[in-house]
């Protein structure tokens, strides 16, 4: 059998945003292949996780399930997955890029005899040939890479990287699935699952983001643009330089050493748009960029350009907005 199987991962029993996006990456994939797409999830079938993993290209639906894979392991969760693998033979295997598949994946890699394109931000197919993008040195530049190795080609995506669809009901068939995995294999011993703080902003899973840059002067002109988010019932978030010099927390931070996005609509203001910022956030469904200098980074990847000075532009702004919904 052949085809792209998607190996998904959940906590508290409900999927992940970044395994929205690659089960989106994997049908687009199938989709552009013609050829059939499966979805993987560790836990009983009976979990909330499985009832929104449908859609008219899902193939089958395999429920991961055994004692050892109840709290997670890098040697249990390889057996597994080797084995579904081994079962389903798909051509393509595809992961969210986590940290939790950061830690197995390498070693499900070495196990298959395969090469593990890791953090993918972009998936081609031409005539059939599937070529794959990765960034290197920061998003500097970007790789072009190619599996010349024998079936599956195994593969993490970039969260933010592609465009996650609304859960669905499941309409394909859900089957169990259960490994054989010796309990002397195991030879890590879990312990509690991470936990991030809780003071820490999940930007990831805001709908609208107002995001600020250098552009904003002062620590004390924030509250300018905080206005402004406020009236959006937005989040707000900031470049790099505004969190180092401490005039908002580094868990606001957007970029590629903060936060990855990809909200519905990302409103960046007074940022230029360094590589490092726009790593973070090119994969926002609407940008809308405010900046007074016309020549900015931040207008190539924007899909809105206001060139202006942000102290006149944002408090208009958020007065249309309050009228708006008045």
């Amino acid at each position: 059998m052949s085809g792209v199987l998607v190996c998904l991962e959940s906590r508290t029993g409900e999927l992940s945003r970044i395994s929205r996006e690659a089960i989106a990456a994997g049908a687009a994939l199938a989709t552009s292949l013609n050829t059939t797409l499966d979805l993987a999830l560790v836990g009983p079938s009976t979990d909330p996780g499985f009832q929104s993993l449908g859609g008219a290209t899902v193939h089958a639906i395999f429920a991961l399930e055994h004692p050892l894979l109840a709290q997670y392991t890098a040697d249990a969760y390889t057996a597994a997955c080797a084995q579904l693998i081994a079962r389903v033979q798909p051509d393509y295997v595809l992961f969210p890029h986590t940290y939790q598949v950061r830690d197995f994946a390498p070693k499900l890699a070495t196990r298959l005899g395969r090469v593990l394109l890791g953090d993918v931000t972009a998936i081609h197919v031409e005539s059939g040939t599937v070529t794959f993008t990765r960034q290197l040195f920061q998003g500097k530049l970007n790789g072009i890479y190619r599996a010349q190795s024998p079936a599956p080609c195994l593969v993490s995506v970039q969260a933010g990287a592609f465009r996650a669809e609304a859960p669905q009901p499941t309409t394909a068939t859900i089957e169990v699935f259960r490994p054989e995995i010796a309990a002397d294999s195991v030879r890590a011993i879990p312990g509690d699952p991470f936990r991030a703080a809780a003071q820490t902003v999940d930007l990831a899973s805001a709908s609208i983001l107002v995001s600020v840059g250098r552009g904003i002067k002062d620590q004390a002109n924030i509250p300018l643009v905080q206005e402004l988010a406020t009236a959006l019932g937005a989040e707000l978030a900031a470049s790099r330089p505004i969190c180092d010099a401490g005039w908002l927390p580094m868990e606001r931070q957007v970029g590629s050493s903060g936060q990855t996005v990809a909200p519905k609509l990302y409103l960046a203001v007074g940022i230029s748009g360094a590589i490092q910022h726009l790593v973070g956030m090119k994969a926002s469904q609407c940008i809308v960029a405010i900046n007074k200098d016309e020549h900015a980074p931040i207008f190539e990847v924007a899909d809105y350009g206001i060139v202006g000075d942000l102290f006149e532009v944002i408090p208009a702004l958020t007065a249309a907005v309050r009228k708006a919904r008045a």
